[in-house]
């Protein structure tokens, strides 16, 4: 439990993205905000789509040795290399 003599950052009015409040997060901890924090109820509806491809066995290899070296999911890796190749106007 936190100590009420800790001094503690407060936490900003707003964060200029969720990468911003993600660094504040990742660096404090929610325990010596406790006191600050209510109660909230919401809905999410949470709508994704997944796109299947079959791919030849070995090249599926290479595509999971590659994304294991970089410590991401194959997933992440094909989409950033789709992403690359698209952007490049190839």
């Amino acid at each position: 439990m936190a100590s009420a003599r800790r001094k503690r950052d407060p936490i900003p009015d707003h964060f200029a993205s969720a990468e911003e409040a993600a660094a504040f997060w990742d660096a404090h901890d929610l325990s010596d905000y406790w006191d600050q924090t209510r109660e909230a109820r919401f809905q999410v509806d949470i709508q994704s789509h997944q796109f299947l491809a079959a791919l030849e066995p070995e090249l599926a290899q290479k595509l999971l040795r590659r994304a294991r070296q970089r410590g991401i999911s194959t997933e992440t890796l094909i989409n950033v290399w789709l992403t690359e190749k698209l952007e490049s106007g190839a």
